[in-house]
């Protein structure tokens, strides 16, 4: 577990900048004379980075050792920091961002396949809840400390105040971290990974226009994102170089479980910037209010890991993933229904519920599908699923700000405004929520068979 905690504090740090900064937008805004729908960029492109670098994920374990990828991690992370607390221009500061994500994009995946390697399936279950506490605890931390960062000092510390710590990961990792399987000298396939790292930017940029009433250029990008997919599943017919193998998507216990996760993040993140500005315009909130609000929930989310993984390894996954998703979806309702008179006490309330949801189907959805996934298909299936997280993390953060903003009503205040926007926004979350329990109800009542072929 040593190791696993290494590897996952480094996740942590980089978890924790990119929650830091979510209510730290009306102050980089101000900074460098930037829109919402710029300063979005710095977690949308992170996101994105990030998910570019999940995709080559099974490649990467197979091809480098375990110390390598680490040691670049680290060093990716060190890098952007020092870029992103320095920077003069905003452009400078994305850079960084794009930088930094790839200690994520790596570190992430590195931690989940570290697991897979040494860890029986039947205690998948606890140890990926260990590993994910570390990780989630960020989620908790980053608002609260991004939020009192910008109220007593500069934006910027959220960067300078981690570098010391990711320092120290790196001198005690480097000399920890060992190799459990031989690797092997693969052809990276470039054209593939190039076409859909293509359509992903395509995707975000084509969102973010929507977000800007640029009606052509959102379907242009759309339909060109499409494309790019259709010839990415071509090439994969007859592909002989290595990314990750497309088989995994036969296994329907992959498939039932991919896609409440990938909900269940585009809910999470789009919500973590959402609640913090959502208490800021309509109740008048500090910035350090914004992140409090999430602190409770956060707290729960992240520390209630190992308990809801042990739930799923002793009780079998029917409660652990219909009793999140419920939750997840009734807190979203009363958000919809009534997150206006809630108050910034009703709100932090209503988050919770959501997070403690959220947090137990969530993490229970990927080791359930891991569980039931043959071990030649395990590496390709952890890629996809954070992959998957990424791109629609990013999509959350883009199609929630654009939701909340959505509604200008002419006599109406600002605050409003927002509230009937993010009710706009609640109301698609609720929709998935009901999504998410069909496909549970049809992930734990599949056959064994379906389960492991």
């Amino acid at each position: 577990m040593v190791v696993v905690t290494v590897v996952a504090l480094m996740s942590f740090m980089g978890v924790l900048t990119e929650t830091s900064l979510n209510v730290s937008f009306p102050a980089l805004m101000q900074q460098f004379n930037v829109s919402l729908s710029t300063v979005q960029w710095v977690t949308a492109g992170y996101l994105l980075t990030a998910a570019l670098v999940m995709l080559t994920s099974a490649f990467m374990k197979r091809r480098f050792t375990n110390r390598q990828l680490f040691i670049t991690s680290a060093l990716l992370f060190i890098v952007g920091d020092i870029l992103c607390g320095a920077a003069p221009v905003f452009w400078v500061m994305l850079l960084g961002r794009i930088v930094q994500a790839g200690c994520v994009g790596l570190c992430t995946p590195l931690m989940v396949n570290i697991i897979l390697d040494v860890v029986p399936r039947q205690k998948l279950g606890t140890y990926l809840g260990i590993a994910n506490l570390i990780i989630l605890i960020a989620p908790a931390l980053g608002p609260t400390f991004g939020g009192t960062v910008v109220a007593f000092a500069s934006w910027r510390m959220i960067f300078w105040i981690p570098l010391p710590l990711a320092v120290i990961l790196l001198l005690v990792g480097q000399g920890r971290i060992k190799q459990y399987k031989p690797t092997q000298n693969y052809a990276f396939d470039w054209l593939r990974f190039g076409l859909l790292a293509a359509a992903l930017i395509s995707l975000i940029v084509g969102i973010n226009a929507l977000g800007e009433s640029k009606w052509g250029e959102f379907a242009g990008l759309i339909a060109f994102s499409l494309v790019l997919v259709w010839l990415f599943y071509r090439q994969s017919q007859h592909a002989t170089r290595a990314l990750f193998d497309l088989a995994v998507f036969k296994n329907k216990a992959f498939l039932f479980s991919f896609f409440p996760y990938i909900m269940l993040q585009f809910a999470n993140v789009g919500i973590n910037f959402l609640v913090p500005n959502y208490v800021q315009d309509v109740f008048g909130a500090t910035s350090l209010i914004g992140g409090l609000v999430l602190l409770p929930g956060s707290l729960f989310n992240g520390f209630g890991q190992p308990l809801y993984g042990w739930m799923l390894d002793h009780l079998g996954g029917k409660i652990p993933l219909y009793v999140g998703d419920v939750l997840f979806t009734l807190a979203l309702f009363g958000l919809a229904v009534a997150g206006n008179i809630f108050g910034v006490v009703g709100v932090t309330a209503a988050y919770m519920i959501f997070a403690i949801g959220r947090s137990m189907a969530f993490g229970n959805s990927v080791a359930y599908g891991l569980k039931h996934i043959p071990e030649e298909l395990q590496n390709d299936a952890n890629a996809l699923y954070n992959t998957g997280q990424q791109v629609t993390g990013a999509l959350g953060t883009t199609v929630l700000a654009l939701l909340m903003d959505s509604v200008h009503k002419p006599g109406f205040t600002n605050g409003q405004n927002v509230v009937a926007g993010s009710r706009i926004a609640f109301i698609l979350l609720v929709i998935f929520g009901i999504a998410i329990g069909f496909l549970f109800r049809r992930l734990v009542n599949l056959p064994d068979d379906n389960k492991v072929s």
